[in-house]
Protein backbone atom coordinates (compact mmCIF):
# COMPACT_ATOMS: atom_id res chain seq x y z
CA UNK A 1 0.00 0.00 0.00
CA UNK A 2 1.33 3.45 -0.86
CA UNK A 3 2.17 5.66 2.10
CA UNK A 4 -0.27 8.43 2.90
CA UNK A 5 0.92 11.84 1.65
CA UNK A 6 2.80 13.94 4.16
CA UNK A 7 0.46 16.54 5.52
CA UNK A 8 2.92 19.41 5.88
CA UNK A 9 6.49 20.43 6.50
CA UNK A 10 7.46 22.65 9.40
CA UNK A 11 7.46 25.59 6.99
CA UNK A 12 3.72 25.01 6.60
CA UNK A 13 3.11 24.77 10.34
CA UNK A 14 0.57 27.58 10.31
CA UNK A 15 -1.52 25.52 7.90
CA UNK A 16 -1.23 22.52 10.22
CA UNK A 17 -2.37 24.63 13.19
CA UNK A 18 -5.29 25.98 11.21
CA UNK A 19 -6.42 22.52 10.15
CA UNK A 20 -5.97 21.13 13.65
CA UNK A 21 -8.10 23.79 15.36
CA UNK A 22 -11.41 22.28 16.36
CA UNK A 23 -10.24 18.69 15.89
CA UNK A 24 -10.53 16.01 18.58
CA UNK A 25 -7.43 13.81 18.73
CA UNK A 26 -7.91 10.29 20.07
CA UNK A 27 -4.64 9.35 21.75
CA UNK A 28 -4.52 5.62 22.44
CA UNK A 29 -2.15 5.23 25.36
CA UNK A 30 -1.64 2.87 28.28
CA UNK A 31 -4.04 3.82 31.05
CA UNK A 32 -2.63 1.86 33.96
CA UNK A 33 -0.96 4.67 35.90
CA UNK A 34 -2.85 7.56 37.50
CA UNK A 35 0.08 9.97 37.26
CA UNK A 36 0.51 9.33 33.55
CA UNK A 37 -3.23 9.67 33.00
CA UNK A 38 -3.17 13.01 34.82
CA UNK A 39 -0.21 14.16 32.73
CA UNK A 40 -2.01 13.32 29.50
CA UNK A 41 -4.98 15.30 30.80
CA UNK A 42 -2.60 18.22 31.45
CA UNK A 43 -1.35 18.02 27.85
CA UNK A 44 -4.97 18.04 26.73
CA UNK A 45 -5.69 21.20 28.70
CA UNK A 46 -2.64 22.88 27.15
CA UNK A 47 -3.63 21.75 23.65
CA UNK A 48 -7.10 23.18 24.10
CA UNK A 49 -5.88 26.48 25.50
CA UNK A 50 -3.05 27.02 23.01
CA UNK A 51 -4.36 25.49 19.81
CA UNK A 52 -8.08 24.74 20.16
CA UNK A 53 -7.39 21.00 19.90
CA UNK A 54 -9.34 18.59 22.11
CA UNK A 55 -7.42 15.54 23.36
CA UNK A 56 -9.23 12.34 24.29
CA UNK A 57 -7.18 9.72 26.12
CA UNK A 58 -8.29 6.26 25.00
CA UNK A 59 -6.94 4.17 27.86
CA UNK A 60 -5.37 0.89 26.82
CA UNK A 61 -4.47 -2.21 28.77
CA UNK A 62 -2.04 -3.08 25.96
CA UNK A 63 -0.66 -1.03 23.07
CA UNK A 64 -1.22 -4.09 20.90
CA UNK A 65 -4.96 -3.36 21.11
CA UNK A 66 -4.51 -0.12 19.18
CA UNK A 67 -2.22 -1.80 16.67
CA UNK A 68 -4.85 -4.48 16.09
CA UNK A 69 -7.51 -1.81 15.57
CA UNK A 70 -5.47 -0.06 12.86
CA UNK A 71 -4.62 -3.38 11.21
CA UNK A 72 -8.28 -4.39 11.17
CA UNK A 73 -9.23 -1.07 9.57
CA UNK A 74 -6.52 -1.50 6.93
CA UNK A 75 -7.71 -5.03 6.16
CA UNK A 76 -11.26 -3.72 5.83
CA UNK A 77 -10.11 -1.12 3.30
CA UNK A 78 -10.51 1.87 5.62
CA UNK A 79 -7.67 4.10 4.45
CA UNK A 80 -9.07 7.34 5.92
CA UNK A 81 -11.11 8.32 8.95
CA UNK A 82 -9.46 5.81 11.25
CA UNK A 83 -10.39 5.66 14.92
CA UNK A 84 -6.80 5.95 16.20
CA UNK A 85 -5.13 9.35 15.78
CA UNK A 86 -2.08 8.94 17.99
CA UNK A 87 -0.47 5.97 19.76
CA UNK A 88 2.01 5.81 22.63
CA UNK A 89 4.24 3.19 21.13
CA UNK A 90 7.68 1.62 20.93
CA UNK A 91 9.45 -1.67 20.49
CA UNK A 92 7.77 -4.55 18.77
CA UNK A 93 4.54 -2.62 18.21
CA UNK A 94 6.39 0.08 16.28
CA UNK A 95 8.32 -2.53 14.33
CA UNK A 96 5.10 -4.32 13.39
CA UNK A 97 3.28 -1.18 12.29
CA UNK A 98 6.25 0.10 10.32
CA UNK A 99 6.69 -3.23 8.55
CA UNK A 100 2.99 -3.31 7.64
CA UNK A 101 2.95 0.26 6.32
CA UNK A 102 0.49 1.32 9.01
CA UNK A 103 2.22 4.58 9.97
CA UNK A 104 1.81 8.12 8.70
CA UNK A 105 5.01 9.92 7.94
CA UNK A 106 7.75 10.62 8.18
CA UNK A 107 6.53 13.55 10.27
CA UNK A 108 8.64 13.84 13.44
CA UNK A 109 11.63 15.68 11.97
CA UNK A 110 9.28 18.28 10.46
CA UNK A 111 7.89 19.32 13.85
CA UNK A 112 8.94 22.84 14.87
CA UNK A 113 10.26 21.60 18.23
CA UNK A 114 12.27 18.75 16.69
CA UNK A 115 15.58 20.71 16.67
CA UNK A 116 15.43 20.70 20.49
CA UNK A 117 15.58 16.88 20.68
CA UNK A 118 18.96 15.51 21.78
CA UNK A 119 19.45 13.02 18.97
CA UNK A 120 23.23 12.91 19.50
CA UNK A 121 23.45 12.57 23.27
CA UNK A 122 20.33 10.40 23.48
CA UNK A 123 20.46 8.13 20.41
CA UNK A 124 17.42 6.20 21.67
CA UNK A 125 15.36 9.18 20.46
CA UNK A 126 15.93 8.03 16.87
CA UNK A 127 16.42 4.27 17.36
CA UNK A 128 13.65 2.09 18.73
CA UNK A 129 14.68 -1.43 19.78
CA UNK A 130 17.50 -1.40 17.16
CA UNK A 131 15.12 -0.08 14.45
CA UNK A 132 15.77 3.46 13.09
CA UNK A 133 12.65 5.54 13.58
CA UNK A 134 13.17 7.49 10.32
CA UNK A 135 10.71 10.16 11.46
CA UNK A 136 7.75 7.78 11.80
CA UNK A 137 7.51 8.34 15.55
CA UNK A 138 8.37 11.25 17.83
CA UNK A 139 9.96 10.77 21.28
CA UNK A 140 8.36 12.18 24.37
CA UNK A 141 10.19 10.68 27.37
CA UNK A 142 13.46 8.95 28.18
CA UNK A 143 13.48 5.94 30.46
CA UNK A 144 16.15 3.88 32.17
CA UNK A 145 15.70 0.77 34.27
CA UNK A 146 16.44 1.35 37.97
CA UNK A 147 16.00 -0.77 41.06
CA UNK A 148 14.20 0.60 44.12
CA UNK A 149 14.82 -0.39 47.73
CA UNK A 150 14.28 0.81 51.29
CA UNK A 151 17.69 1.90 52.54
CA UNK A 152 16.53 1.60 56.14
CA UNK A 153 16.05 -2.14 55.67
CA UNK A 154 18.72 -2.87 53.07
CA UNK A 155 21.84 -0.73 53.50
CA UNK A 156 23.87 -2.35 50.69
CA UNK A 157 21.79 -3.55 47.72
CA UNK A 158 23.18 -6.04 45.18
CA UNK A 159 25.07 -4.59 42.20
CA UNK A 160 24.95 -7.41 39.66
CA UNK A 161 22.47 -9.99 38.44
CA UNK A 162 24.49 -12.71 40.17
CA UNK A 163 24.42 -10.79 43.46
CA UNK A 164 20.69 -10.13 43.05
CA UNK A 165 20.01 -13.85 42.52
CA UNK A 166 21.99 -14.68 45.64
CA UNK A 167 20.07 -12.05 47.62
CA UNK A 168 16.71 -13.41 46.40
CA UNK A 169 17.65 -16.90 47.52
CA UNK A 170 18.75 -15.57 50.91
CA UNK A 171 15.54 -13.51 51.31
CA UNK A 172 12.69 -15.68 50.01
CA UNK A 173 9.43 -13.94 49.27
CA UNK A 174 10.89 -10.44 49.14
CA UNK A 175 11.31 -10.05 45.37
CA UNK A 176 9.19 -10.55 42.29
CA UNK A 177 8.60 -9.12 38.82
CA UNK A 178 5.51 -8.39 36.71
CA UNK A 179 4.19 -11.32 34.76
CA UNK A 180 5.35 -11.29 31.11
CA UNK A 181 4.30 -10.18 28.57
CA UNK A 182 3.98 -7.04 30.70
CA UNK A 183 6.66 -4.67 29.38
CA UNK A 184 8.34 -4.18 32.77
CA UNK A 185 8.45 -7.91 33.44
CA UNK A 186 10.08 -8.42 30.06
CA UNK A 187 12.53 -5.61 30.78
CA UNK A 188 13.65 -7.44 33.89
CA UNK A 189 14.26 -10.53 31.76
CA UNK A 190 16.29 -8.41 29.32
CA UNK A 191 18.38 -7.14 32.23
CA UNK A 192 18.97 -10.73 33.33
CA UNK A 193 20.03 -11.63 29.78
CA UNK A 194 22.58 -8.83 29.83
CA UNK A 195 23.86 -10.18 33.13
CA UNK A 196 24.22 -13.83 32.14
CA UNK A 197 25.11 -13.91 28.43
CA UNK A 198 28.79 -14.34 27.60
CA UNK A 199 28.33 -11.98 24.63
CA UNK A 200 25.31 -9.71 24.97
CA UNK A 201 26.05 -8.18 21.55
CA UNK A 202 23.97 -10.97 20.01
CA UNK A 203 20.88 -9.22 21.37
CA UNK A 204 21.28 -6.44 18.79
CA UNK A 205 20.62 -8.83 15.91
CA UNK A 206 17.41 -10.77 15.19
CA UNK A 207 16.98 -14.09 16.94
CA UNK A 208 18.78 -16.96 15.24
CA UNK A 209 16.54 -20.00 15.64
CA UNK A 210 19.51 -22.34 15.27
CA UNK A 211 21.35 -20.90 18.27
CA UNK A 212 18.51 -19.47 20.37
CA UNK A 213 18.11 -22.38 22.82
CA UNK A 214 21.80 -22.44 23.63
CA UNK A 215 21.98 -18.66 23.90
CA UNK A 216 19.14 -18.31 26.41
CA UNK A 217 19.98 -21.37 28.51
CA UNK A 218 21.70 -19.19 31.16
CA UNK A 219 18.52 -17.10 31.48
CA UNK A 220 16.37 -20.12 32.27
CA UNK A 221 19.03 -21.50 34.63
CA UNK A 222 18.95 -18.33 36.74
CA UNK A 223 15.16 -18.00 36.64
CA UNK A 224 14.74 -21.67 37.57
CA UNK A 225 17.00 -21.11 40.57
CA UNK A 226 15.17 -18.06 41.94
CA UNK A 227 11.62 -19.09 40.99
CA UNK A 228 10.70 -20.88 44.26
CA UNK A 229 12.08 -17.96 46.29
CA UNK A 230 9.94 -15.29 44.63
CA UNK A 231 7.01 -13.52 46.31
CA UNK A 232 4.18 -15.97 46.99
CA UNK A 233 6.49 -18.75 45.80
CA UNK A 234 5.84 -17.58 42.22
CA UNK A 235 2.26 -18.83 42.39
CA UNK A 236 1.20 -15.28 41.47
CA UNK A 237 2.88 -12.28 39.87
CA UNK A 238 2.01 -8.57 39.96
CA UNK A 239 0.23 -7.39 36.83
CA UNK A 240 2.25 -4.29 36.03
CA UNK A 241 4.52 -1.52 37.32
CA UNK A 242 1.97 0.09 39.69
CA UNK A 243 1.16 -3.31 41.21
CA UNK A 244 4.86 -4.06 41.63
CA UNK A 245 5.45 -0.66 43.24
CA UNK A 246 2.58 -1.24 45.65
CA UNK A 247 4.29 -4.37 46.97
CA UNK A 248 7.31 -2.25 47.89
CA UNK A 249 5.06 0.40 49.43
CA UNK A 250 3.31 -2.27 51.52
CA UNK A 251 6.61 -3.75 52.67
CA UNK A 252 5.90 -7.11 51.05
CA UNK A 253 9.01 -6.83 48.87
CA UNK A 254 12.33 -5.21 49.72
CA UNK A 255 13.66 -4.65 46.20
CA UNK A 256 11.52 -3.44 43.33
CA UNK A 257 12.26 -1.74 40.02
CA UNK A 258 10.86 0.69 37.50
CA UNK A 259 11.58 2.05 34.05
CA UNK A 260 11.47 5.60 35.36
CA UNK A 261 14.43 6.85 37.43
CA UNK A 262 12.16 9.44 39.04
CA UNK A 263 9.27 7.14 39.94
CA UNK A 264 10.37 6.53 43.52
CA UNK A 265 10.89 10.23 44.20
CA UNK A 266 7.48 10.99 42.73
CA UNK A 267 5.89 8.35 44.97
CA UNK A 268 7.74 9.70 48.01
CA UNK A 269 6.50 13.21 47.17
CA UNK A 270 2.96 11.87 46.91
CA UNK A 271 3.23 10.14 50.28
CA UNK A 272 3.04 6.64 48.84
CA UNK A 273 6.57 5.51 49.72
CA UNK A 274 8.68 6.12 52.85
CA UNK A 275 11.40 8.74 52.46
CA UNK A 276 14.05 6.09 53.06
CA UNK A 277 13.44 4.51 49.65
CA UNK A 278 16.32 4.97 47.21
CA UNK A 279 17.26 3.73 43.73
CA UNK A 280 20.30 1.93 42.39
CA UNK A 281 21.61 0.57 39.11
CA UNK A 282 23.79 -2.41 38.34
CA UNK A 283 27.48 -2.20 37.65
CA UNK A 284 27.89 -2.09 33.89
CA UNK A 285 24.61 -0.32 33.19
CA UNK A 286 20.88 -0.90 32.80
CA UNK A 287 18.41 -1.02 29.91
CA UNK A 288 17.25 2.34 28.56
CA UNK A 289 14.92 3.53 25.82
CA UNK A 290 12.57 6.30 24.77
CA UNK A 291 8.80 6.44 24.67
CA UNK A 292 7.33 7.64 21.38
CA UNK A 293 4.10 8.72 19.77
CA UNK A 294 3.17 7.67 16.24
CA UNK A 295 0.32 8.53 13.89
CA UNK A 296 -1.49 5.74 12.00
CA UNK A 297 -1.59 5.99 8.23
CA UNK A 298 -5.38 6.41 8.23
CA UNK A 299 -5.76 8.68 11.26
CA UNK A 300 -8.81 10.89 10.96
CA UNK A 301 -7.08 13.87 12.57
CA UNK A 302 -3.46 13.85 11.42
CA UNK A 303 -3.04 17.62 11.79
CA UNK A 304 -4.22 17.55 15.40
CA UNK A 305 -2.02 14.55 16.11
CA UNK A 306 1.03 16.43 14.85
CA UNK A 307 0.12 19.39 17.05
CA UNK A 308 -0.02 17.12 20.10
CA UNK A 309 3.32 15.48 19.17
CA UNK A 310 4.94 18.90 18.84
CA UNK A 311 3.37 20.21 22.05
CA UNK A 312 4.81 17.29 24.00
CA UNK A 313 8.29 18.49 22.96
CA UNK A 314 7.67 21.99 24.30
CA UNK A 315 10.27 22.72 27.02
CA UNK A 316 7.58 23.71 29.53
CA UNK A 317 5.78 20.39 28.99
CA UNK A 318 9.03 18.41 29.15
CA UNK A 319 10.07 20.16 32.36
CA UNK A 320 6.69 19.40 33.89
CA UNK A 321 7.13 15.72 33.01
CA UNK A 322 10.57 15.64 34.65
CA UNK A 323 9.25 17.17 37.87
CA UNK A 324 8.93 14.26 40.33
CA UNK A 325 5.75 15.84 41.64
CA UNK A 326 4.28 15.13 38.20
CA UNK A 327 6.03 12.10 36.69
CA UNK A 328 9.79 12.24 37.13
CA UNK A 329 10.37 11.20 33.50
CA UNK A 330 13.68 12.12 31.91
CA UNK A 331 13.56 14.69 29.13
CA UNK A 332 14.29 13.93 25.47
CA UNK A 333 15.53 17.48 24.93
CA UNK A 334 19.09 18.78 24.59
CA UNK A 335 19.27 21.18 27.53
CA UNK A 336 22.24 22.98 25.98
CA UNK A 337 20.07 23.88 22.98
CA UNK A 338 17.35 25.55 25.02
CA UNK A 339 16.78 29.25 25.47
CA UNK A 340 17.98 30.47 28.90
CA UNK A 341 14.45 30.80 30.26
CA UNK A 342 13.63 27.24 29.20
CA UNK A 343 16.88 25.81 30.58
CA UNK A 344 16.03 27.54 33.86
CA UNK A 345 12.87 25.42 34.12
CA UNK A 346 15.01 22.28 34.33
CA UNK A 347 17.70 23.81 36.53
CA UNK A 348 15.03 24.74 39.06
CA UNK A 349 13.70 21.19 39.37
CA UNK A 350 14.27 19.33 42.61
CA UNK A 351 14.65 15.79 41.28
CA UNK A 352 13.85 14.23 44.62
CA UNK A 353 15.38 12.14 47.38
CA UNK A 354 15.56 8.91 45.44
CA UNK A 355 16.53 10.09 41.96
CA UNK A 356 20.06 9.34 40.81
CA UNK A 357 21.97 12.06 39.02
CA UNK A 358 22.63 11.53 35.30
CA UNK A 359 26.22 10.60 36.15
CA UNK A 360 25.14 8.08 38.78
CA UNK A 361 22.65 6.42 36.42
CA UNK A 362 25.62 4.93 34.60
CA UNK A 363 25.72 3.47 31.10
CA UNK A 364 22.52 2.88 29.14
CA UNK A 365 22.27 -0.62 27.67
CA UNK A 366 20.58 -0.82 24.28
CA UNK A 367 17.23 -2.52 23.93
CA UNK A 368 17.50 -5.97 22.31
CA UNK A 369 16.05 -6.54 18.88
CA UNK A 370 12.29 -6.91 19.29
CA UNK A 371 12.33 -10.52 18.06
CA UNK A 372 14.16 -11.65 21.19
CA UNK A 373 11.48 -10.72 23.65
CA UNK A 374 8.63 -12.11 21.59
CA UNK A 375 10.29 -15.51 21.75
CA UNK A 376 11.38 -15.15 25.39
CA UNK A 377 7.85 -14.11 26.45
CA UNK A 378 6.36 -17.13 24.70
CA UNK A 379 8.86 -19.48 26.32
CA UNK A 380 8.43 -17.86 29.75
CA UNK A 381 4.68 -18.51 29.57
CA UNK A 382 5.32 -22.13 28.74
CA UNK A 383 7.74 -22.60 31.63
CA UNK A 384 6.29 -20.46 34.41
CA UNK A 385 2.98 -19.02 33.26
CA UNK A 386 0.23 -18.62 35.81
CA UNK A 387 -3.32 -17.42 35.32
CA UNK A 388 -3.42 -13.60 35.29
Amino acid sequence: MAAAPRLALAADWDAVLAEARGQTVYWHAWGGDTKINDFIAFIGAEAKARHGVTLEHVKLASTADAVARVLAERDAGQTTGGAVDLIWINGENFAAMKAEGLLHGPFATDLPNWPLVDTQGKPATVTDFTLPTEGFESPWAMAQFVFEYDSAKLPAPPRSIAELAAWILANPGRFTYPQPPDYLGLTFLKQVLYGVLPDAAILQAPVDAATYDTAVAPLWALLDAIHPALWREAKAFPENEPALGQLLADGETLISFAFNPGRASAEIAAGHLPDTVRTFVLDGGTIGNASFVAIPFNAAHQAGAQVIANLILDPAIQAAAQDPATLGFQTVLNLAALAPEDRARFDALQLGLATLSPADLGPVLLEPHASWMGKVAEDWAGRYGVAP
